[in-house]
């Protein structure tokens, strides 16, 4: 756990929302019949505590799944962030770069992917994350986002030739919990 210079704690836990939201996603891959090789979280603790709910299997937990370096904006509010993409806007409060978190999450999936074995890969991460790799593969992207993405949104990459395409985006609707 981390604090800033506030005393914010930011490696927050998952919230009963989030599980809630979690366990409608764990519904849809058991009602699709879809199962996994092999699965990955990010270090912290909301991801790993989203993929225990999701699937019922052994993970690795990776740093280089971990949500992006905010610098002193860590556990501030969003309403603080710039308009999206961030670029190197964090980079001059401490934070990470764009090109370093660009290159930490392309290094770390392109290496999880080359693994042997790992056919079906689930991957839970982090918002900003997933932003940074769809913009750097959407040109290979067969749909594209027309929205944010939520919590517990999946994304379906086919890995190719050391190129993920993406194939499908599913945005649940979690209008009906609260």
């Amino acid at each position: 756990m981390y604090q800033n210079e506030k005393n914010t704690l930011f490696n927050a836990p998952l919230t009963n929302l989030g599980k809630k939201q979690a366990q409608i996603a764990s519904n849809y891959y058991q009602d699709k019949q879809i199962t996994f090789t092999n699965a990955y979280s990010s270090t912290q603790e909301r991801a790993s505590d989203t993929l225990e709910l999701l699937v019922d299997m052994p993970y690795t937990r990776l740093k280089g799944l971990k949500e992006r370096d905010f610098g002193l904006f860590e556990g501030e509010s969003e309403d603080l962030n710039p308009p999206l993409p961030y670029g190197d806007y964090f980079k001059t409060y401490g934070g990470e770069a764009e090109e370093e978190l660009t290159e930490r999450i392309i290094t770390t999936l392109k290496e999880v992917m080359d693994k042997n074995g790992n056919e079906s890969v689930l991957a839970v991460s982090h918002g900003a994350i997933l932003a940074v790799f769809y913009r750097y593969w959407e040109k290979y992207a067969e749909v594209k986002k027309t929205e944010r993405f939520g919590n517990c949104c999946i994304l379906e990459f086919e890995y190719e030739n050391e190129i993920f395409t993406l194939k499908k985006i599913i945005n649940h609707d979690f209008s009906s919990i609260v």
